[in-house]
């Protein structure tokens, strides 16, 4: 059994990962970390673990952690994680980060985007981007594992076999994004409550959305993001823009490049013609579905994906990273079916 300890618990990609680790065959979940609830049982705040989950809250520093579990999975807000995960910390265990503090390989972009001081730049190259059915080989030997954000798997999953086949324009790209209130987190703030995100759709952070430029390292291109809040809980539906360089190129030609990298990725479903992802077709899921339309009138292409921001954003990418890092079948413990109602 791989012993895990979850830091950061009780926020919402805490709880999803509770979730999905306590139903994982090959995990022992050894200790539940959260600085706002120590000594309350998990069950307690989050009442659908009554009979599940009989652990209490703890609070415990990273090494004492490191001596007694295999993997780390730290769920807290940035700019924590990187004062906290030292080399000497990973020469007792596996980390996987599921914050932003080892996403980018620049210190300088990640202190202009984040407006904090990087404390572990010497990880910065060590950390593996944990994009699983594009870095398998390199999460494979990973000591730190650097969690995709959730607009982010959505965004590159879309676009990266187009930008590496050289088919677009590119600087024409154009992802315009929306994502369920879960995706800000389960801290109190004024624009998520009830009366402020309800019967309204808004865009936020435009031109300025700190993903943005997790998206441009890992396509390799810069690119106009704007995301936006919808009034639902959970998921993501990225609606990506491009002009095609050859306006010869059919749908079908299209669909052999994501073939090309998508055919034999259980958690990618590339779409029959005309039909596009929906949110609720990937909800509770490990899924990330996909399909796009040629516009011949303009001669750009429009790439629609869509995933759970909770699981294939966050938890369940975790744990599908965790299962590759110790050479299990990387489906074990996140094969559900997704709750389409």
């Amino acid at each position: 059994m791989i012993k895990t300890a979850i830091v950061g618990a009780t926020g919402y990609v805490g709880e999803e990962l509770v979730r999905i680790l306590a139903q994982h065959p090959q995990v022992e979940i050894s200790y539940i970390i959260s600085h706002s609830y120590v000594g309350q049982s998990y069950a307690s705040i989050y009442p659908s673990f009554n009979n599940i989950i009989t652990e209490k809250c703890l609070e415990k520093n990273l090494e004492e952690l490191a001596d007694k579990v295999d993997v780390l999975f730290i769920a807290l807000p940035h700019g924590i994680a990187c004062k906290k995960i030292k080399p000497e910390l990973l020469k007792k265990v596996k980390v996987i980060d599921l914050g932003a503090d080892f996403r980018l390989k620049s210190q300088e972009i990640y202190q202009e985007w984040y407006n904090v001081e990087h404390e572990a730049p010497e990880l910065l190259n060590e950390a593996v981007y944990g994009l699983c059915e594009w870095k398998r080989e390199k999460i494979k030997n990973a000591r730190l594992i650097a969690n995709p954000g959730c607009y982010t798997t959505c965004s590159i999953m879309s676009l990266l076999p187009i930008v590496r086949e050289g088919l677009i324009e590119e600087d024409s790209i154009i992802v315009d994004a929306k994502s369920g209130v879960t995706g800000a987190g389960r801290s109190l703030g004024l624009s998520v409550h009830f009366t402020e995100c309800n019967e309204s759709t808004k865009a936020y952070k435009i031109a300025s959305h700190r993903h943005t430029p997790e998206i441009e390292q890992e396509l390799g291109v810069k690119l106009t993001f704007t995301p936006h809040l919808i009034p639902m809980q959970r998921g993501i539906l990225a609606t990506c823009y491009a002009k095609l360089k050859d306006k010869s190129l059919t749908y079908e030609d299209i669909r052999q490049v994501y073939l090309k990298y998508y055919k034999n990725e259980y958690f990618v479903r590339i779409l029959e013609k005309d039909t596009y992802p929906e949110t609720r077709w990937v909800r509770g899921s490990n899924f990330f579905d996909v399909n796009f339309k040629i516009d011949n009138r303009t001669g750009n292409i429009v790439i629609i994906g869509a995933i759970d921001n909770l699981v294939k954003g966050a938890a369940g990418q975790a744990v599908q990273n965790m299962n590759i890092m110790f050479g299990l079948d990387e489906r074990i413990g996140i094969d559900n079916v997704p709750a389409c109602l």
